[in-house]
């Protein structure tokens, strides 16, 4: 199992630049620490998460390390033009030197997103699909003709190419018409913090009955803050938990109102959970025995290929000791 780092530049105190750095600091030293992976999510619109220009940030990661790999986590490809992001993917594996992992989403559950990209949420996983097929092609292929329900492209070529013969793909979804399309392609499968373990478990499941061979590079991001006690973890990583729970609750409700986003499932705990105690229950919060015992869980549950670890705490520096002590108190232990 490898171990990432998962970042969503939170704005804990107001001050961007600051927040962006914080988790600059965050990466290297995540790379200083033999981390194998860096994930990083596209958020808009929101004061909270400062990472809407992902690849931009990406792009500055990958001159300040060397070693660690870097991740999309994800591209909201229904906001973007496949074409372009296809251009961008490649020079940025350029950049890093073939570090390059590509994660992708459909964007969601903020319907804010969706409204001011002008795209609407119940196409958004059939966009998502065709923008991955566009661009595989564009990465590697030359003289490129594509004729799909939402993009067209007519003999193109894109340059540069990318520095890796293939990129990883990843993808963060749980519907049964994304797992096969992954399964198919053999990309391999995402999940968030909140995504419950029951629906994990469904859905490496029907991966595995149509590909038997890619599910074990399986990412799964999980909120984390290790200290001497327990009882310390928890008080320091409950804050940060709150904000979380408060915030997607309140745009789980927008979601579940909106009456033209017909099919989706409700949010609950056997498939996405924003609840508090459900995200203390299921996040590796605790002293250091607590955290390999519930890393091992889902080690057991789930045949991990990554664990990325989201900090879960407002204060950076006790974030980079809790990786610190992650590394030398709970990593050789699982």
């Amino acid at each position: 199992m490898k171990i990432g780092l998962f970042c969503n530049y939170e704005n804990h105190h107001q001050n961007a630049r600051r927040a962006i750095f914080e988790q600059v600091a965050l990466v290297r030293q995540a790379e200083s620490l033999n981390f194998d992976e860096a994930w990083i999510s596209e958020h808009h619109f929101s004061e909270v998460n400062l990472s809407s220009a992902m690849l931009v940030l990406m792009a500055h990661l990958a001159g300040v390390t060397s070693k660690i790999r870097l991740g999309t986590a994800a591209v909201l490809l229904p906001f973007h033009n496949p074409i372009r992001v296809a251009e961008d993917i490649a020079t940025l594996d350029n950049l890093c030197n073939g570090r390059l992992l590509f994660g992708v989403a459909k964007g969601g559950p903020f319907p804010q997103q969706n409204k001011h990209f002008a795209i609407s949420m119940g196409e958004s996983r059939a966009r998502m699909l065709e923008a991955v097929a566009l661009i595989q092609k564009l990465l590697y292929e030359k003289e490129v003709s594509f004729y799909g329900q939402y993009y067209q492209c007519d003999r193109l070529t894109v340059y540069p190419k990318p520095l890796q013969q293939q990129i990883p793909v990843y993808i963060a979804s749980g519907d049964e018409t994304s797992i096969e399309f992954a399964a198919k392609n053999s990309f391999s499968l995402m999940g968030g913090p909140p995504f419950a373990l029951e629906r994990l478990k469904k859905t490496l499941s029907r991966y595995r009955e149509i590909n038997p061979s890619g599910a074990d590079k399986f990412v799964l991001a999980r909120f984390f803050f290790v200290s001497s006690t327990k009882e310390a973890a928890i008080n320091e990583a409950m804050p940060f938990i709150r904000q979380f729970s408060q915030k997607m609750q309140a745009n789980a409700a927008v979601v579940m109102q909106n009456i033209s986003y017909n099919g989706h499932k409700p949010f609950e705990r056997t498939n996405i959970c924003f609840d508090e105690d459900y995200l203390m229950e299921n996040s590796i919060i605790g002293d250091a025995i607590t955290c390999r015992d519930k890393i091992k869980k889902f080690q057991d549950e789930l045949n991990l290929g990554t664990l990325a670890l989201k900090p879960a705490s407002f204060d950076m520096q006790k974030n980079l000791e809790s990786l610190q002590c992650y590394n030398q108190e709970v990593r050789n232990y699982v």
